[in-house]
């Protein structure tokens, strides 16, 4: 008899899944925009400029957030999966990153639209409006994806579960062999 049967998780177990892959992204992005955030009013504060948006981290966090879980979705950036885990993180890196700045322009420019602004202006409050400034915006968000992807590609290789155990039970690699026959784990 097979014994290989696999049952479809129910809405509630996808919707939990769901749920706890968009706080880990929420919470990743939130942390890295707050840094950004935290740099920029203290730059800003030495200058004498007052500058404190704190409700910008969240905000751009909760929506770059969904983004993100859209792209997972279509499977956007797997290209490269068979390949050494640098290539398809740094594919994948490249791809989220055009990917988001679409979304977040499109978004952006629907929102500007509402306000009353041209397309150029609602755009230039995603990425800014001189090259440096855009050039700066682009390879940070490129920078933030890079680890995330990584850590992405190590779960795909070697087990979430293995994974998360090397992070937060015991640090060290299992191997088959090294617990065998004849072996004593220490």
């Amino acid at each position: 008899m097979n014994s290989d049967v696999r049952l479809k998780p129910s809405i509630a177990d996808r919707a939990g899944h769901t749920f706890r892959q968009y706080a880990i992204i929420f919470a990743y992005l939130f942390v890295c925009f707050g840094a950004l955030t935290l740099h920029k009013t203290a730059v800003l504060r030495d200058v004498g400029i007052s500058y404190a948006p704190w409700g910008f981290a969240a905000v751009k966090a909760f929506i770059l957030g969904k983004f993100m879980l859209i792209g997972h979705d279509i499977h956007l950036g797997e290209r490269f999966s068979r390949r050494p885990l640098l290539y398809p993180t740094i594919y994948r890196s490249f791809v989220f990153l055009a990917f988001l700045l679409l979304l977040s322009a499109i978004e952006e420019s629907i929102g500007g639209a509402l306000r009353g602004e041209t397309v150029a202006e609602s755009i230039s409050a995603v990425v800014g409006t001189r090259l440096f400034e855009i050039l700066s915006a682009t390879l940070i968000m490129f920078l933030a994806l890079l680890p995330y992807f990584a850590i992405r590609q190590l779960a795909d290789a070697l087990g979430r579960d293995r994974l998360v155990r090397l992070f937060f039970v015991d640090g060290k690699l299992q191997d088959t062999a090294e617990s065998g026959p004849g072996r004593q784990r220490p």
